[in-house]
């Protein structure tokens, strides 16, 4: 076990990373799902509970407002800065470190529940960072995560992004969306839990697209780095198009975007 970030993370690593504190906005965009999430964990007094990815710490810290033990792990190293941060401005006392979800610090069973909110899904090696989140958790006891459908919202948003990404290497890596459906969580935790699943939709708010655009192109790390990797002309038609995808979810107070997800809650055998 290592605390390191494994090389063929290290990329990935520097992108999530480049949102920094102002993740956590986007982490108020999908509150409603993370409330959720930690709902059906149900965390108790005392409980030893893992946050896997866990950005900025917003999921750690209504766990720990439950009265929790709870660790926080993510690969950025300034988003843990900023959960940190956070954490002692609301006197709550959560351990943050920065991890590898692959490749987790931490003995065989030492947590009795873990929770991954739209995270876990976008490791680079899913079948690893599977086979580590069964094995930290101690026999008993249970896991939750939320993870985006195939042909979501969130989906479509990656489809405006994708032309403007340099090309996947070959073989291209497995899409985190296929841990939004069932089977495939099955096949990836079937074996070391008794798995079951209930769907959500989360709804993000803005006052406008263009504030869309703002948000993501300067607190989420895929957007952000994409955006600063882009010559003027290209990030000029990538702010085009995110924004009209945007305003596809009209309202009469600015935009109302639904983005279903699944909620999985595992007892490990």
């Amino acid at each position: 076990m290592s605390s390191g970030i494994q090389p063929h993370n290290a990329r990935p690593a520097g992108i999530w990373n480049s949102g920094g504190g102002r993740y956590d906005e986007i982490s108020r965009g999908i509150a409603d799902s993370i409330a959720h999430c930690v709902l059906r964990l149900a965390p108790q007094p005392g409980e030893r509970i893992l946050d896997l990815a866990t950005g900025t710490g917003w999921t750690s810290r209504l766990v720990a407002r439950r009265g929790a033990q709870v660790v926080g792990v993510d690969l950025g190293p300034d988003l843990i800065a900023f959960a940190a941060e956070q954490a002692r401005a609301e006197n709550l006392a959560i351990d943050y470190r920065v991890g590898d979800a692959e490749s987790l610090p931490f003995d065989d069973g030492a947590f009795d529940a873990v929770i991954s909110t739209c995270g876990v899904m976008f490791a680079s090696r899913p079948e690893a960072a599977a086979a580590e989140l069964a094995r930290v958790c101690r026999r008993g006891g249970r896991i939750a995560l939320t993870t985006w459908t195939p042909d979501g919202a969130v989906f479509e948003m990656f489809t405006v992004m994708k032309p403007y990404m340099p090309a996947p290497p070959v073989p291209a890596p497995p899409s985190p969306f296929e841990w939004g459906r069932t089977e495939r969580i099955a096949a990836l935790l079937g074996r070391d839990f008794d798995l079951s699943f209930e769907k959500g939709v989360s709804f993000y708010r803005e006052p406008s697209p263009e504030a869309a655009w703002e948000t993501f192109s300067t607190s989420y790390g895929p957007t952000k780095a994409l955006a600063a990797s882009l010559d003027e002309d290209r990030r000029a038609a990538l702010r085009r198009d995110f924004i009209a995808f945007h305003a596809g979810f009209p309202t009469s107070l600015g935009i109302c975007v639904p983005r279903e997800y699944w909620v999985t809650r595992g007892l490990r055998r």
